[in-house]
């Protein structure tokens, strides 16, 4: 995937903006609780070993006799994925619904004589599983003839937003991907209202530069990895907005589709939990991407790593060991592993600290902090200090908190441990503070 800058936007004259003062819609709050998704890449590239298809390959080369989306959404839950998105068409402008607009789709391949629906099975079995599901549709398409004449194109395009927008039930995330697009004019306006006639809750995923109205930004990387410091409000044109950041990376190095011979490329555990942590502990989203084979599954190398992956995040964040400090706290609403409570300070405080206290000393390395951010995103220096022999020592600065900050450093054994936020813009406001000992 390759991103373009520069679409002339028009906006309105607005009032000044601050930063600290823009908030999240409802839709975008839950999306940031989901956390893990996957983004599957399907389609004739898996029959030609490529990456990039021109648009000139036949549709008959696409016959996956053994497909089973259910397979696809059990391996992504075995990860701790909440969500999906189905690349439902690609660069190349191979279809994997059966469009009125363009015959270049599966209903001109032999898979089920032409009657199939990968979108279908896809979606339904999201559903079945509890899978939020959501869609990508390239713009840039090699095949549609219409593409040379923008107006044209627009129309094209738009009816199949409309297509997937009233056919498939909830769409929960709407990718843009503004690869191969140098130089092309889109109405992206009409889109995105379009879609919001059938799908008002969707949200928006584009580079800032190709779409500075969109809900989610792209993280500016294809490995799995946001800033130290990062912030959910961009400037778009000289419009503050709240973007969360979401991190996208494929399962197999540089590989977003499925290529014979190539289960070496599958990332390590070891890997997979440095990008974890890399975009989840840095308050983004991570998408992992998947690609299932010429049969129509997922390969059993991909799929062992998958749970692995998640066998290993529920074991290093299944037990935290600050809860049981919340009893008669008065921190107790950020220690009581619930995210749906929140601890803040008073209306006037731009510093705090949360202190937990435990009856005999316990052993950690790492601590996990969740900002309450329905009224915005608020902190901007903290520090981790546990109380030691010779008084407090800190155990980790950090900038940004956000969504969630996981901050690991030197195993450290202690009876008292405190958050200290010694900088915020507004009064700080903790879901949770916990610790864990991700050691063993």
């Amino acid at each position: 995937m390759r991103w373009f800058l520069g679409l002339p936007v028009v906006l309105a004259a607005l009032g000044a903006q601050n930063f600290t003062d823009i908030q999240p819609s409802p839709q975008q709050t839950e999306w940031q609780d989901m956390e893990i998704g996957v983004l599957i890449h399907f389609g004739l590239n898996t029959y030609t070993d490529k990456e990039w298809g021109d648009g000139t390959v036949d549709p008959k080369v696409f016959n996956p006799a053994q497909l089973d989306a259910g397979q696809w959404v059990a391996a992504a839950k075995a990860a701790g994925a909440r969500y999906l998105i189905m690349v439902a068409k690609h660069h190349d402008g191979f279809c994997l619904w059966p469009s009125r607009y363009t015959r270049y789709s599966v209903q001109s391949s032999p898979w089920k004589s032409g009657k199939g629906d990968v979108l279908r099975e896809v979606s339904d079995a999201c559903r079945r599983q509890g899978l939020r599901f959501g869609v990508y549709l390239s713009p840039w398409d090699r095949h549609e003839p219409s593409y040379r004449d923008n107006a044209a194109y627009d129309r094209h395009y738009n009816a199949q937003v409309a297509e997937l927008a009233s056919r498939y039930g909830e769409i929960r995330e709407f990718w843009l991907d503004g690869a191969g697009s140098e130089g092309h004019v889109y109405d992206f306006q009409t889109y995105i209202r379009t879609l919001h006639t059938y799908q008002p809750n969707a949200l928006i995923f584009a580079d800032v530069g190709l779409l500075p109205y969109g809900d989610i930004r792209w993280v500016g990387n294809e490995a799995g990895a946001a800033p130290e410091e990062n912030w959910n409000v961009v400037d778009a044109y000289g419009v503050l907005r709240w973007r969360p950041a979401e991190c996208d990376t494929p399962l197999r190095e540089a590989h977003w589709f499925w290529h014979p011979h190539d289960e070496r490329s599958v990332k390590s555990l070891e890997k997979l939990l440095e990008i974890y942590h890399h975009s989840v502990g840095r308050g983004a989203q991570l998408v992992l991407g998947l690609a299932p084979d010429d049969r129509g599954l997922l390969p059993d190398a991909d799929v062992a790593r998958l749970r692995e992956f998640g066998d290993a995040l529920r074991r290093l964040y299944g037990h935290n060991l600050a809860a049981g400090a919340a009893a008669g706290s008065p921190w107790a609403a950020a220690l009581d592993g619930d995210p749906d409570t929140f601890w803040s300070a008073p209306p006037d405080a731009r510093n705090a600290e949360i202190g937990v206290r435990f009856l005999a000393p316990v052993t950690f390395d790492r601590a996990l902090t969740m900002e309450w951010l329905n009224n915005g995103q608020n902190v901007q220096k903290y520090d981790i200090q546990a109380r030691v022999e010779n008084g407090w020592r800190t155990l980790y600065t950090g900038t940004s908190v956000g969504h969630k900050k996981i901050d690991i450093f030197p195993r450290t054994t202690a009876r008292e441990v405190r958050l200290r936020i010694r900088m915020a813009a507004g009064a700080p406001r903790i879901r949770e503070f916990q610790l864990y000992d991700g050691s063993h």
